[in-house]
């Protein structure tokens, strides 16, 4: 039995048989063959994906820099952790051994850097080494840091030079003992140092000290800086990937008259913009590692970093590598559903349908609306308190991209009633009635980085006056504060005669402080012996420390402050005729039993009693006052020494003469500056991570502007050279280009500060501050127009490029 097998019959034509893949398959070829055409265009096609690949590449790296910076922080408490004395908070006492060392801290200042430092000296032969240190200093040797050791040998540093002059640098530090590659760090090996002056006993580095939470009206502000600074970097990466719109509009329109349908067509375009973003993944890697190295040499603001340190945290890695392609194709997408593409051209809908508001408004709506239902956070709060981040950063995002997406549809407004004027005028007017979308989008981000930065703005000038305090110091009286922990009455007064000496000081401000007790035996066990403050100075500085009428070398006086209670206790010890004890310590128990050698002094009868008065520091001293005529600094056995020291500021580095001074009297002596303004730590440091961030979007926006601009250029090549050929001059040209820039500006930047300041107002409110600056936006308009005058200044010698009648030919 046989089987005759009929072969089918061929389907007729147009069946599912013929067609071509659909689905995912589908959207898999076109976006195969957008690459081809992306990377197959010849020069044209490369200049656009170039372009396209260096925006969003300058976005990826600024992104791939955010995402460093938990990593860069964790290793910086790391290394920070690592090289702090784990034994000095330690309750029991730390027994002397080979291993371990004495330890104080001895930092310094130069100019305007601050410079830290470690006095050491081994208890025996084999001392524990601080992170970075292959050999502890003996006494006269020092290490230093890398940065230190150039700036001592550079000849900016010569002065800082000289008061390191006794020690010999032995050797620098490694990376694992500094913050970063510019920090200024230094340890110094002492003969002399013991615990009675303040050094304590180590056996081990690695103490870690708890982190202090960050304030809530801090945090407000981490997150509004994130939201501000990345917000126009996501902008700017769309609009990257649309570079080049009209010509690859053309390129798709002869696809239609081959046989693709819309959809096609479109899925081709996203596989063009899909390639330029996976380029611009792999240039903005390279532009990072490119910055990463550079950050390790340049120090800006003081901040500088280990290349090391700069690494993406993995998960947001991953989500900007899968993030940026997937944008670029949605953007592309979506972008296409505005225009028509057919066969014979291209029509763009928008030239027949004005742009909608009512939509655009939503967004900054409901971003204000989220702000506003946020709760109240003030300093009150509790530190530490959890901060709905989410909430806030989803609320600025809106407002900030709403302000984004009102731009568009103002300048389309705005444009379209424009009319007449000069010939420059006229071609950029009618170039963006044609096309004020691609103005518009190329000026953004700046928009909306201006927007969020007036509202930063206004945010820190209402919180300037709570992380900014005013003291009671006044520095129009002494300029600098020097501090001496040496019990030494000699050593106290030698520190007043070298100061008045030293280049630069105008006066010397010198007391000499020892706490004396009354002698003599308590009444019971419960008593408390009676202790006041003996101040030795002369007639000029106790004027300075109490309200002296007459004074002569030789005079006594007894302080009080005004407080009844206070002023009793001072006179318990300062009884006119009767002896006080110099030495507080050879005074046992009640009994009065000696501890050691007695030194009495006898108070004078003719001792008058006087008012005190604020120092430069703005404390206040109570006790006996006396001339140094009226007793020998060298009988007062724990003396210590403070001077206001006055300069002259008419000479530079004054105050470098004085530290120098210090320095050599003894290393451990601390200068500190008098200051009226004392700035909060952690608001310094946000204010310097907002400064670090602000620079780098701003380059990026620069950069952008200036690529997006040759970028319409390039379109119009064609264009320009048939103007040229006709005549139009090239000033005219250049003024057209500047008009272009700057309407977009303008209105951008109107828009940016209308939609700051409501920003800056809800925000203000939310921590509970109201506004003390509506005039903040005065600068960054200002900035904003520097900006647009250099884009046209980098882009001229372009546009003389393509003015040439080599762009009239065609292929």
């Amino acid at each position: 039995m046989s089987t005759t097998r009929t072969k089918p019959a061929a389907p007729p034509a147009g069946t599912a048989r013929d067609a071509g893949p659909t689905g995912a398959r589908a959207w898999l070829r076109d976006l195969a063959m957008g690459i081809r055409f992306a990377v197959g265009g010849g020069r044209e096609g490369w200049v656009r994906t170039v372009l396209t690949a260096v925006g969003v590449g300058l976005g990826v790296a600024l992104l791939l820099g955010a995402a460093s910076v938990p990593d860069l922080i964790a290793n910086r408490d790391a290394r920070s952790t690592a090289r702090t004395p784990a034994d000095v908070m330690a309750e029991k006492k730390i027994a002397r051994s080979d291993s371990t060392i004495l330890i104080v801290e001895a930092g310094t200042a130069f100019r305007d850097s601050e410079i830290g430092g470690r006095s050491v000296r081994a208890d025996g032969d084999r001392p524990v080494l601080p992170p970075g240190v292959r050999e502890l200093p003996k006494g006269g040797e020092m290490v230093v840091s890398p940065a230190l050791r150039d700036l001592m040998n550079s000849s900016e540093g010569k002065l800082l030079k000289e008061r390191f002059d006794g020690y010999r640098i032995t050797g620098t530090i490694g990376d694992a003992g500094l913050m970063s590659p510019k920090e200024l760090y230094y340890y110094t090996g002492s003969d002399t140092l013991t615990k009675e002056r303040g050094a304590h006993r180590i056996k081990e580095f690695g103490y870690t000290d708890p982190a202090e939470p960050l304030d809530p009206l801090l945090v407000v502000l981490v997150v509004l800086i994130c939201v501000v600074l990345l917000t126009p970097v996501l902008i700017f990466i769309g609009t990257a990937v649309r570079f080049g719109g009209e010509r690859r509009d053309q390129r798709l329109a002869a696809l239609r008259l081959v046989g693709a349908d819309r959809r096609a067509v479109r899925r081709i375009a996203a596989g063009e913009a899909l390639f330029g973003a996976l380029l611009g993944l792999a240039l903005g890697g390279v532009f990072f590692l490119g910055v990463r190295q550079l950050v390790g040499v340049v120090d800006i603001w003081k901040v500088s970093a280990f290349p090391s340190d700069m690494v993406p945290l993995p998960g947001l890695a991953v989500l900007i590598a899968v993030a940026v392609p997937v944008s670029s194709v949605l953007v592309t997408v979506v972008s296409l559903r505005a225009v028509a593409i057919e066969p014979l051209g291209v029509v763009r809908s928008t030239t027949a349908r004005k742009r909608r508001l009512w939509w655009r408004l939503l967004l900054p709506a409901a971003g204000l609306l989220i702000l506003l239902n946020q709760d109240s956070i003030s300093r009150t709060s509790a530190v530490g308190v959890d901060v709905d981040t989410y909430t806030i950063a989803t609320g600025a995002t809106l407002t900030l991209v709403g302000i984004a997406t009102l731009l568009p549809w103002l300048v389309e407004a705005a444009v379209a009633r424009l009319r007449g004027g000069p010939v420059p005028w006229q071609l950029a007017t009618r170039r963006l009635q044609l096309s004020s979308g691609t103005a518009a989008r190329a000026v953004s981000g700046i928009t909306v980085a201006v927007a969020g930065a007036v509202a930063l703005q206004m945010l820190f000038a209402s919180m300037h006056d709570d992380f900014n305090t005013t003291t009671d110091q006044d520095p129009r009286r002494a300029q600098l504060n020097v501090v001496s922990p040496e019990a030494s009455g000699p050593l106290a007064q030698q520190m007043i005669d070298d100061f008045r000496g030293t280049k630069g000081v105008k006066g010397v401000i010198g007391r000499v402080s020892s706490y004396v007790v009354k002698p003599g035996k308590l009444k019971s066990t419960d008593d408390m012996r009676p202790t006041t403050e003996l101040s030795v100075g002369t007639c000029a500085t106790l004027r300075e420390l109490a309200r002296v009428d007459s004074c002569e070398d030789g005079d006594t006086f007894v302080v009080h402050s005004g407080d009844r209670a206070q002023d009793e206790w001072v006179d318990q010890v300062a009884r006119l005729g009767k002896p006080v004890e110099l030495n507080s310590d050879s005074w046992g128990d009640y009994t009065g039993t000696p501890r050691g050698e007695h030194t009495p002094w006898t108070l004078p009868k003719s001792t008058r009693t006087i008012i005190s008065r604020p120092d430069p520091v703005g404390d206040r001293y109570t006790g006996i006052f006396v001339t140094p005529g009226a007793i020998d600094v060298r009988k007062l056995s724990d003396a210590s020494t403070q001077a206001l020291v006055q300069i002259d500021p008419k000479l530079p580095d004054a105050e470098e003469y004085v530290r120098n001074s210090a320095t050599h009297i003894d290393p451990l002596i601390r200068v500190n500056t008098i200051r009226m303004i004392e700035r909060d730590k952690q608001y310094a440091s946000v204010q310097k991570g907002l400064q670090a961030g602000a620079i780098a979007t701003m380059m990026l926006i620069a950069a952008s502007m200036l690529v997006s601009t040759l970028e319409q250029l390039r379109e119009r090549k064609r264009l320009l050279a048939a103007l040229t050929a006709f005549g139009t001059r090239r000033s005219s040209m250049a003024w057209s280009v500047l008009w272009q820039t700057a309407v977009p500006v303008v209105l951008g930047m109107g828009l940016a500060v209308s939609g700051g300041l409501a920003l800056g107002v809800v925000m203000c409110r939310m921590v509970e501050k109201s506004v003390t600056d509506w005039l903040v936006f005065l600068p960054l308009c200002a900035a904003g127009a520097a900006l647009v005058a250099a884009v046209t200044l980098l882009s001229l010698p372009a546009l003389w490029r393509m003015m040439r009648p080599e762009g009239l030919r065609t292929e």
